[in-house]
């Protein structure tokens, strides 16, 4: 079975809305009246959270890790459902 957690992972960082929704995240935790503005994640500053949020050195390697590629689909998930959310609103 061939897996394309990689492939998908490289997706979700090209994609604006994930990087928006990294931005939010970013907003929220910030303290003091730290503003972040929409933009500040770009594509590659969202490829260095995702592999260290999967706890790996590469995309590559989030398919032969069990672990990695849990941790990617809950990412996955908790984005579908701010996207949702955003939709809606």
């Amino acid at each position: 079975m061939s897996q394309h957690h990689a492939r998908a992972a490289g997706m979700l960082c090209r994609d604006p809305a994930f990087r928006r929704y990294l931005d939010q995240r970013a907003r929220a935790r910030a303290r003091f009246g730290a503003d972040v503005p929409d933009g500040t994640h770009t594509e590659e500053d969202a490829g260095d959270w995702l592999r260290r949020a999967c706890g790996v050195a590469s995309r590559s390697q989030i398919d032969g890790n069990p672990s990695a590629a849990a941790t990617l689909r809950m990412i996955q998930n908790r984005f579908q459902r701010w996207r949702a959310r955003e939709n809606h609103q």
